[in-house]
């Protein structure tokens, strides 16, 4: 009864810390979250490879993805996980490593890199008319503030500007040889 009592403590302490909650409504704890990213990462890794190699879209998810399983083999714990990642808690990392899973498949299905190489792109310069085939995006204007605030930056800019060539023109002449 003595050693049980004694030894328990220690035992426990042992034992990786236990998340309680992720404090996000409808997002459950899960317990072994670093191996589930693991499978999660290893199986994006091997579905992007369904995406033509030279695409922006494979090297961005590769990269990120690569160096977050990375993260995952070298750490055993969720928080020193979540802290080395930077990207929220190891539940909305499993979120986004599913939600990837699925985008790679519509993207495959989308398949938005198989333009034709002989496909034309009209292009219209800013000066030039713009055809009547082509819809006409203008934005909304801008609110007021906006103007305000650029001007005050220009302003700023250009006080700057003159600050630095009257000190500039102020300044003894260097003498070098």
């Amino acid at each position: 009864m003595f050693l049980r009592r004694f030894a328990r403590p220690s035992s426990l302490m042992m034992m990786a810390k236990v998340k309680e909650t992720t404090g996000i409504v409808g997002l459950e704890v899960v317990p072994n979250a670093r191996e589930v990213l693991i499978g999660l990462y290893n199986k994006t890794l091997n579905e992007i490879q369904r995406v033509p190699e030279d695409e922006g879209y494979r090297k961005a998810v590769e990269t990120f993805t690569r160096h977050r399983l990375k993260v995952c083999e070298e750490e055993e714990d969720w928080e020193t996980i979540e802290k080395r990642l930077g990207c929220g808690q190891v539940e909305e990392l499993i979120e986004e490593a599913q939600d990837e899973l699925k985008l790679i498949d519509k993207m495959i299905e989308w398949d938005p890199w198989g333009v034709p190489d002989d496909y034309e792109c009209e292009v219209v310069e800013n000066d030039a008319p713009v055809p009547k085939h082509v819809p006409l995006h203008r934005p909304g204007p801008l609110p007021e503030e906006f103007y305000k605030t650029l001007e005050a930056i220009m302003n700023g800019t250009k006080k700057d500007e003159s600050a630095a060539a009257a000190a500039a023109a102020a300044a003894p002449p260097s003498t070098s040889s």
